[in-house]
């Protein structure tokens, strides 16, 4: 028999799909009890707020680490941030990790009615203000984007806590060398690999580190299935929107799917929702997400592994709450 893929840290995202709050708390159980994932990672858009799931989590859990991937750096200040980070590192014994990304122009100017100014300085003053803060340091900042002064944080982890920094493209995976603990990535193709690392070494390097054994945690959205033709549907119809958004669009522009990422913004803005998942081509789809077999998609999740992936996140394409789990529970740690 040969050896089992190498799929790294394997973790699984909530919420999920279908499930409710209480639900996904009560997966959190199983998937740490039954079938021996590493790591919960919690995604935030428009369901359950990350904070509050982590603290259930960490209470129904005892060993796995639970991070955030992401919570963004515009619709909560430093202070909040670091209170409620301090918080779950207490609740969880120190493993919780802080993923912080700049989100997007609908998440955070169109559902927040915050300006999506400055994404790369409004990232690095954060960062600077949450490392005073916990560390127990009297905040002291001011910078172009964020000022702080006499913040002292009373939830303090019982350790240094992780913070980790999510990014697309060149300058912002730079910082995340420069400045955090570890890498988040999404929707990147295999072959974008070696320049997002490459970025992410060179900005380590410039903060006097070595950034190689730093872990990179990169979410896939998976669909285990016999027809993959359908399961390309389902992924038109659910990401156009996401190709369309500026920073995905210049992402995949930038990782070499320039004529996708151009059909699907100009469909986009002429309202023409069938234009903008046609655009979407099965190479580019199958670049991006995971599609198959159980074995085909293991095979495409351990070739990541091998490329760089240190911590790869499970998201169900699913049509259905049996479904989600039915993902969750194939690939379990446990059964390999």
């Amino acid at each position: 028999m040969p050896p089992a893929a190498n799929l790294g840290k394997l973790a699984l995202t909530l919420p999920a799909p279908f499930l409710s709050a209480s639900q996904c708390v009560d997966l959190a159980r199983k998937a740490e009890q039954e079938w021996g994932y590493d790591a919960i990672w919690l995604a935030e858009t428009g369901g359950a707020e990350s904070f509050a799931l982590s603290g259930a989590i960490a209470q129904v859990t005892e060993r796995v680490e639970i991070g955030t991937a992401i919570v963004p750096t515009y619709n909560r200040t430093p202070a909040v941030l670091a209170s409620a980070a301090g918080t779950v590192a207490q609740l969880s014994n120190d493993r919780f990790i802080l993923g912080l990304g700049t989100s997007s122009h609908a998440i955070i100017e169109q559902w927040n009615g915050i300006a999506f100014e400055k994404p790369l300085t409004r990232m690095r003053e954060t960062v600077a203000v949450l490392r005073q803060a916990l560390a127990g340091e009297k905040t002291d900042f001011a910078g172009k984007t964020l000022h702080s002064h006499g913040f002292r944080l009373g939830a303090l982890p019982g350790k240094p806590l992780k913070i980790y920094l999510a990014a697309l493209r060149e300058k912002m995976i730079e910082l995340a060398g420069e400045a955090g603990d570890g890498l988040i990535i999404n929707f990147m193709p295999l072959d974008a690999m070696p320049k997002i690392l490459g970025a992410y070494r060179a900005g380590a390097e410039r903060a006097g580190r070595d950034g190689s054994s730093d872990d990179v945690v990169a979410r896939f959205q998976i669909c285990v299935t016999d027809d993959v033709p359908s399961a390309r549907k389902l992924v038109r119809a659910g990401f156009a929107g996401y190709v369309a958004t500026p920073v995905y669009n210049k992402f995949f522009e930038w990782v070499g799917f320039g004529e996708v990422a151009a059909g699907v913004k100009n469909a986009f803005a002429a309202k023409d929702r069938a234009g903008s998942a046609a655009a979407m081509n099965d190479d580019f789809i199958d670049s991006v997400t995971i599609l198959g077999s159980v074995d085909e998609c293991r095979e495409k999740l351990a070739a990541f592994v091998a490329a760089g992936v240190t911590t790869p996140v499970l998201a169900p394409l699913a049509t259905s709450p049996q479904a989600v789990e039915a993902v969750y529970e194939a690939f379990a740690p446990s059964r390999a």
